[in-house]
């Protein structure tokens, strides 16, 4: 009985599997259901505060990195099947989690802050320091940040998961498993109509 239970586990995420290219790798630092599930509980719901104040200087970002190379730089780098060129990256291809395009040209991609800077802000960053905030937006040790088509991007803008999701089919666990995380490790709050999307879509996560 055990056997046939492993072997239905392993065939399942073969399955998954299939939806992704085989050189594509989540972000570091993305958990487990049971990890995100617990950290998405643990949450504080409450309102969001004003944009009063706002502004993108105010969270530095795409800052060096060493070696020439700034943040994005090392996003498209990490996120790539192939990359030609250092810094810049001139050329390879990569596969935007988000609507399953596949791009050869940088420029048509944009690194993505998977919970939006602005959104950041209404959920606790307004109190932060400048430099909290510049390391949030350049935050490479988690999965703050991935190279997505610049479509998909803009279309979200800085909306949060209860009126933006990813377009492609099979996209919400991830996704999900990044904002709860994100939010999670910075100590920012959630609204209401947020942690129920959230929950649905975490839903749909195998493992």
């Amino acid at each position: 009985m055990l056997k046939k239970s492993l072997f239905f586990v392993v065939a399942l995420l073969l399955s998954f599997a299939l939806f992704l290219p085989a050189a594509f790798a989540f972000p570091p630092g993305t958990p487990s259901k049971s990890t995100v599930q617990s950290q998405l509980n643990a949450l504080t719901v409450k309102s969001e505060s004003s944009m009063t104040g706002y502004s993108r200087d105010k969270f530095p970002h795409w800052i060096g990195q060493g070696n020439g190379c700034d943040t994005r730089q090392l996003v498209l780098q990490r996120d790539a099947d192939y990359y030609s060129g250092s810094c810049p990256v001139t050329s390879g291809k990569w596969y935007s989690y988000y609507d399953g395009v596949t791009f050869t040209d940088p420029s048509d991609l944009d690194i993505d802050h998977v919970v939006p800077l602005a959104e950041a802000w209404r959920s606790g960053a307004s109190s932060w320091s400048t430099q909290k905030r510049e390391d949030f937006a350049n935050d490479l040790s988690g999965p703050q940040l991935i190279a997505v088509s610049a479509s998909s991007n803009r279309s979200k803008g800085d909306q949060d998961p209860s009126t933006w999701q990813p377009t492609r089919s099979g996209a919400a666990c991830g996704y999900s498993k990044w904002w709860i995380s994100t939010k999670y490790k910075w100590g920012l709050s959630l609204q209401s109509s947020e942690k129920s999307a959230l929950q649905g879509m975490l839903n749909s996560c195998v493992y």
